[in-house]
């Protein structure tokens, strides 16, 4: 079993982060209670408060996609934050070695 992180870079619109904050927070509550989440961590960028950094880290490609498909992913990420960003950047990675 490999396991697979993925790297989100969220761009809030100016002002909009602090507002947006709690469904920030019950995000992070409720993927880290998924069966294949290994571990989810949120960053601000020392430069840029208005950009945070999310590094989640899952099992395989199969709890990625259940973490995507998930209620809280749908309404919290989809529904309400990302009409709050600017940009949104999103990459998968897996271990070089």
């Amino acid at each position: 079993m490999s396991s697979l992180t993925v790297i989100a870079r969220w761009r809030f619109a100016p002002g909009r982060r602090a507002a947006l904050a709690p469904l920030v927070d019950e995000l992070v509550d409720r993927s880290r209670a998924e069966p294949g989440c290994r571990s989810y961590r949120v960053f601000v960028d020392e430069s840029d408060p208005d950009v945070l950094v999310l590094v989640e880290e899952y099992l395989d490609a199969a709890a990625v996609d259940a973490h995507r498909a998930s209620e809280h992913f749908q309404r919290l990420v989809l529904g309400q934050i990302v009409p709050g960003l600017v940009s949104r950047e999103v990459q998968r990675v897996v271990p070089l070695r």
